[in-house]
């Protein structure tokens, strides 16, 4: 329980300000009247505690839970807290009107339909305001402050007006909307224009920072190259840039990890078999009551394998949490009827006496109490519709170091993208959602213990203070140019990495449970040469590659810039490699164990409006390339490519200036400068993407890319804790390795092969 005390308003004085929709803590009256603060419940507040707890100067600034004025400034738990007042019709109108009826269900897939109301709008508008009103003072003089959340994503724009000296950074926890969705929004742009106020926007997935990235282009028009958006300035201001990454949140997971050590909790464990009659199996969902978790999906399905005897409610019992949320929202009061009904019925055809089939408990629990039912828990069901992360999921794995127990997830949660070793569902398919289930329960115990200790491996090394310290640092980056040189890794000279870090490196890449090796082509497994299709590879690095895709636990690709029936006839790989053609637009066969449901290629679909981009394209790279002697134009099903290694004299880089100036007109293509050529995609694709897709098909703990082009810093950009970078031969880079042409890179997945052959 928080201690409190009360301070002085000491406005500037803080390095780091937290701004949120609700303060870490809920004020709770005492029988004498005084005020007892605490800790509250909450996502956000889960993750951030344990962040804020080890800043020296920290600040949170948020609404103290009560409508009304709001209590002075005040220290808690070594917190400097600045409450923010909201009155009832706030409350109402800016918080479970605009936020969660209208923002929540858009910002979800439309689960329900979302309300607009204009007078929502005006209170959302002048509660944003009193946030930033409230925050900005609080920081100090180049200190850092971090907005959160899609009740507050005018407040980046309104601190900016205020203090031009700070640090602005915006964290997105909940999905963002494809353009399609988000444009339905009224005032879409003025949410735009308030988020481009922040140096780093942060969001949970990929698909949320391109789904972005896709709406300032199109609402906007700003040019947006990469993850970086250059916003305009008001009159004679220069242009801004703003950085848009992806940060998914995490948990602290040491803490849940080390309350499953606890005798209490472990009796507590214990004790919950017995008070549901030591049932065989104990199936766990763990919600707030919202329509976007799927917790219809799942009783559905549960109710399903009842009727038809595929389970036996004398062995398994099934435990659903559903904490209330929100309800005074309609949407909520709804659910819980439908929910509860549900729940009722299923118990009425099947509960044995003294059993329930089904255990609702619609009320909170404390840490510990939700430590002894995960303990307890054979499965755990995390069906969402649609959700930003879903932090239940990794506090399971986090509370199972026994390495026993199944997470079945569903694909559209968050986590999905990192925990790839979960049982992975759709859980609008109610059949898929059985079958599942039914695998969950059969699961050996063995299987149980290879699939955990992947996720744990995942969990615990990446844990909310990794999740902060890395949103963090990127912030203090952001903007400058300086620091943003300081990202890329200069070797003085282009400097070789020393032999023995080198392999010491592979050692310690090779032990882990689940890998991805890729590689890039030319340059890497091949030298590069003037008529690209004479081209040599290495047969050796090929073969290592092949032998290397066939060993446990290893999953290979070839990423190319070349098409993807060009790299298929250059390599003549087996289909346990798999082959990705034109920096990531087009994707090859997957091997059957890869999720292949997790890359979605609807992205990289062409339609009538991109042939006719793309044939535009081509026809002026062309007319650029008759103007420059020995350039030429590649066409490839998504892109054209103006390639200057045979130009004569200047008129290669003469080439490459004419096709970068008429880039300037034409925001929706992405143009990739690389080694003597230059790339125009009409698909929003890279190599970095593409990674990422694959490790997370592959399920992969780490993987390691080996490139030596301008296109693959995409990749090295995004380098993990337990990923490798290698870049091979000289120029930028911020990969962490370097080696030196394509003999090293053959040397280098020989090793490789050596390494992980030695533990199979």
């Amino acid at each position: 329980m928080p201690t409190s005390s009360s301070v002085k308003d000491r406005p500037g004085e803080h390095e780091l300000v937290v701004v949120a929709n609700r303060l870490p803590v809920d004020s709770r009256t005492l029988p004498d009247g005084a005020t007892e603060w605490v800790t509250s419940p909450g996502g956000l507040v889960t993750a951030m505690e344990s962040v804020m707890r080890n800043v020296d100067s920290g600040a949170w600034v948020g609404w103290a839970g009560s409508p009304g004025e709001a209590p002075d400034p005040f220290e808690a738990d070594g917190m400097s807290l600045y409450p923010v007042r909201l009155d009832q019709e706030d409350i109402e109108r800016y918080y479970e009107g605009y936020s969660n009826a209208t923002l929540w269900p858009l910002y979800h897939d439309v689960i329900v339909d979302p309300e607009f109301h204009r007078g929502w709008w005006d209170s959302y508008l002048s509660a944003n305001r009193r946030f930033a009103v409230e925050a900005a003072p609080v920081a100090a003089p180049g200190g850092t402050i971090w907005v959160h959340d899609y009740q507050l994503q005018l407040v980046p724009q309104m601190i900016r007006d205020r203090r031009s000296d700070v640090r602005i950074g915006f964290f997105n926890h909940i999905p963002f909307p494809p353009v399609e969705l988000f444009s339905q929004l009224p005032k879409r742009n003025s949410i735009l224009r308030g988020l481009l106020g922040a140096d780093l926007l942060g969001f949970q997935r990929e698909s949320d920072s391109l789904n972005f990235l896709a709406a300032v282009r199109k609402l906007l028009g700003h040019h947006v190259d990469g993850m970086t958006i250059s916003v305009p300035g008001i009159g004679a201001a220069p242009v801004r840039e703003v950085q848009v990454q992806t940060f998914p949140i995490s948990i602290d997971a040491s803490a849940v990890s080390t309350l499953t050590e606890d005798p209490e909790i472990r009796e507590r464990a214990a004790e919950l078999r017995r008070d549901l009659g030591d049932p065989e199996k104990i199936v766990l969902g763990a919600d707030r009551l919202d329509y976007t978790k799927g917790i219809r999906h799942r009783l559905k399905a549960w109710g399903e394998l009842l009727d038809d005897g595929s389970i036996d409610p004398h062995d398994a019992v099934m435990i659903q949490i559903a904490t209330p949320s929100r309800e005074r929202v309609e949407a909520y009061r709804q659910l819980r009827d439908e929910v509860e009904l549900t729940v009722g019925r299923i118990n009425g055809e099947h509960a044995p006496l003294g059993r329930p089939a089904v255990s609702y408990q619609h009320h909170s629990f404390d840490r510990r109490e939700m430590t002894a039912l995960f303990m307890a828990a054979d499965v755990v069901l995390v069906t969402a519709l649609r959700d930003g992360m879903n932090l239940v999921a990794k506090e399971y794995v986090a509370s199972r170091p026994d390495l026993q127990g199944v997470l079945v997830l569903s694909e559209f949660a968050g986590a999905a993208d990192e925990l790839r070793a979960a049982v992975l569902v759709n859980p609008h398919d109610i059949d898929e959602l059985k079958a599942a289930i039914l695998r969950s329960l059969a699961m050996p115990p063995e299987e149980q213990e290879e699939a955990m200790r992947s996720l744990r491996h995942q969990v615990m090394e990446h844990d909310v203070q990794h999740w902060a310290h890395q949103f963090l640092e990127r912030l203090t980056m952001s903007g400058s140019p300086e620091d943003e040189a300081a990202q890329i890794v200069r070797l003085a000279g282009d400097a070789l990495t020393d032999p023995a870090e080198l392999d010491t490196t592979l050692r310690e890449f090779t032990d882990v449970p689940r890998l991805l090796i890729a590689t890039d082509f030319d340059g890497v497994l091949a030298p590069i040469v003037p008529d690209r299709d004479a081209v040599q590879p290495d047969q050796e690095a090929l073969q290592a590659l092949r032998e290397l895709s066939d060993l446990p636990g290893v999953a290979v690709a070839l990423v190319s810039g070349r098409a993807l029936a060009d790299l298929d006839s250059h390599t003549a790989m087996p289909s346990s490699v798999v082959l990705v053609g034109s920096h990531g637009a087009e994707v090859g066969a997957l091997p059957p164990w890869m999720q292949a449901e997790v890359l979605d290629k609807s992205a990289l679909s062409m339609t009538p409006e991109k042939e006719e981009q793309l044939a535009a394209i081509t026809t002026t790279l062309r007319r650029i390339a008759r103007a420059h002697p020995g350039t030429e134009v590649e066409t490839k099903p998504t892109a054209a490519v103006l390639h200057t290694r045979n130009a004569k004299g200047r008129g290669g880089l003469n080439a490459t200036d004419s096709a970068l100036e008429y880039a300037t007109t034409l925001p929706d293509v992405t143009v990739t400068p690389g080694k003597e050529v230059v790339e125009f995609a009409v698909v929003h694709t890279s190599k970095g993407v593409a990674i990422d897709a694959l490790s997370r098909a592959g399920a992969a703990d780490a993987w390691l890319y080996l490139g030596d082009d301008v296109t693959d810093e995409s990749v090295f950009a995004q380098l993990g804790e337990h990923d490798v970078g290698v870049k091979v031969g000289g120029g930028d880079t911020a990969a962490g390795l370097r080696i030196a042409d394509t003999a090293a890179a053959r040397d280098l997945l020989r090793r490789l092969l050596e390494l992980r052959a030695q533990q199979s």
